[in-house]
């Protein structure tokens, strides 16, 4: 590392120019693609407002090895590195570089560097998106072409090793859902509820409220406020609002309520572990289950296994942007329910096999993220320069 600083000082000695960035690149949004019409079995696949792709199809609108930045959603401003032909949705941006004096790869990890930024800057509180404008005003510093092609050979090394570890880890998490779906793959002929296991619909063990329509005044300090993008660390959302607007909730979270996604990404669900006060948006459903019938962890687990998910694709609106289930159709759906015994014996394997694919303090998820870090922490260091002074 201090012989690339060294190699950069003397390229640079005087410092780098900022540019501002719209000078540099060209940024546009894809065409429109809708859901109804992807193929599970096409060659490429569709990028649209969230972080991965939403599915495949047979036709591609960009080349392979492009910068993508979502542009509508929780998801909005979050950069991508597409290394294949896709076709970029109506809520997706694709960046490329003007010219030869700015190196693609460059400038993915600068604008990676910038991704908390960008995100920060998106606008609206139901379906957030992003203004390209915001993009186009970042300054970015720009080396001689050496400067950056070593800069991203350093840089890609890191992200080439936190990717093998990634994919490590996406391999044991498809196994442990695989694993998951198999243990609550209730038989179909315990539907008549004589035998072990009795289905029942959700509204009848449990009760379904959702989260405010309004968008929020936020405050610097109060009630946390969560959406679909707290989804997967509740008590991390740096979003409040005040003690007097969450006061006018009717039904507030408390400890053993089962929070799930409902726009987007359906199904996704948290267990509210912990009294603390909780604001909601609408894209999130609150389910409080009767845990003398069905624990809330073992609901957790249920919804998002393959039986879950099959209930809410059944009532799910695919046409609508983006996808949603209604509230009242939550409660519609049908799910098996074994004795409150078992379902403590599944927690318990569940709970500690999904420790060890998504756990952050042990494991490949800990070492990964102490390798995201280490990134993180080289990428900042080497694309702050020296501004260099113009007459």
């Amino acid at each position: 590392m201090s012989e690339l600083l060294t190699f950069i000082d003397s390229l640079c000695p005087k410092g780098i120019e900022y540019k501002r960035l719209g000078d540099y690149i060209s940024i546009y949004t894809g065409t429109q693609f809708n859901k109804r019409d992807m193929d599970e079995e096409g060659e490429y696949p569709v990028l649209n407002g969230g972080i991965g792709f939403s599915g495949y199809t047979d036709n591609y609108n960009v080349e392979a090895n492009t910068i993508a930045i979502s542009q509508g959603g929780a998801s909005a401003g979050y950069v991508n590195w597409v290394d294949q032909r896709f076709w970029a949705g109506a809520h997706c941006f694709v960046v490329k570089p003007l010219s030869d004096a700015l190196d693609n790869r460059y400038l993915f990890h600068f604008l990676k560097n910038m991704e908390k930024r960008i995100m920060s800057s998106k606008h609206g509180a139901g379906i957030p998106g992003l203004n390209r404008s915001k993009v186009q005003a970042l300054e970015i510093p720009v080396p001689p072409i050496e400067v950056q092609r070593k800069i991203v050979e350093v840089l890609d090394n890191f992200s080439e090793l936190t990717a093998e570890l990634t994919a490590e880890l996406t391999a044991r998490q498809k196994q442990y859902e695989y694993y998951r779906d198999n243990l609550l793959s209730f038989n179909d002929i315990n539907r008549g509820g004589q035998n072990e296991v009795k289905w029942m619909k959700l509204s009848q063990i449990a009760n379904v409220y959702d989260g405010t329509h309004q968008t929020p005044k936020y405050t610097d300090y109060g009630v946390r406020f969560v959406s679909v993008e707290n989804i997967n660390a509740l008590y991390d959302s740096n979003k409040f609002i005040s003690l007097e607007d969450f006061n006018k909730y009717k039904v507030r979270p408390r400890k053993d309520d089962v929070l799930m996604t409902r726009i987007g990404s359906i199904g996704v669900c948290a267990v509210v572990d912990r009294e603390e006060p909780l604001a909601y948006y609408v894209s999130l459903a609150l389910i409080r289950p009767n845990t003398s019938i069905i624990r809330s962890k073992f609901l957790k687990y249920l919804l998002q296994s393959s039986i879950g998910r099959k209930e809410l694709a059944k009532r799910t609106l695919t046409n609508a942007v983006p996808i949603k289930i209604n509230m009242g159709e939550i409660g519609r759906i049908e799910i098996p329910v074994p004795s409150i015994e078992k379902q403590e014996e599944l927690i318990n394997v569940l709970d500690n096999f999904e420790s060890l694919s998504y756990s952050l303090s042990e494991g490949l998820p800990a070492e990964i993220k102490a390798r995201q870090q280490q990134y993180e922490y080289y990428r900042d260091k080497l694309l702050n320069f020296k501004r260099k002074e113009v007459a």
